[in-house]
């Protein structure tokens, strides 16, 4: 389940695909607080419909923030309620798309000559949507974990 982010003039994420999430507060004793707390407040995923199959590997963002994604089963369909200012929409993208690897590649972002330049992986755009960033590398850590052998992605 991916979510597209609101557009917010100052946000320099707005518009982009991600999963639903964000910052731990003092009251989420783990991650996995953390995520049901925060699918809540963006989709209105009640966490009693989520069934918490685990965590992936924490990843470091170009913005130092340590991300641990956390995985869950969800019985579709369930009722969701997006919140306007952080969520433009929800939607999902077909395993066997993200798998194929003619379907994404590497990239040097944000520019060659960029102080902070570095390899990013970018998908295709799939119904007009975007997948890349650490977006992008969470779901091949996933499928990985679903036992998808990933083929490296080419280079741009």
């Amino acid at each position: 389940m991916f979510i597209r982010r609101a557009e917010q003039e100052h946000d320099r994420h707005s518009g982009e695909v991600a999963f639903p999430g964000g910052r731990a507060e003092n009251t989420d004793p783990d991650p996995v607080a953390t995520a049901l707390r925060e699918a809540r407040e963006e989709i209105g995923l009640d966490p009693g419909e989520v069934e918490v199959l685990g965590c992936l590997r924490p990843l470091r963002t170009v913005s130092n923030y340590l991300v641990t994604p956390v995985v869950g089963h969800v019985r579709w369909p369930v009722p969701l309620q997006t919140a306007p200012v952080e969520v433009a929409e929800v939607f999902s993208l077909p395993l066997a798309w993200l798998s194929d690897p003619a379907n994404r590649q590497l990239r040097i972002w944000p520019s060659k000559n960029h102080p902070q330049a570095r390899e990013v992986i970018f998908y295709e755009e799939f119904d007009g949507r975007r997948l890349w960033g650490i977006s992008a590398r969470i779901t091949l850590d996933f499928l990985q974990c679903l036992g998808v052998t990933l083929e490296p992605e080419a280079a741009s």
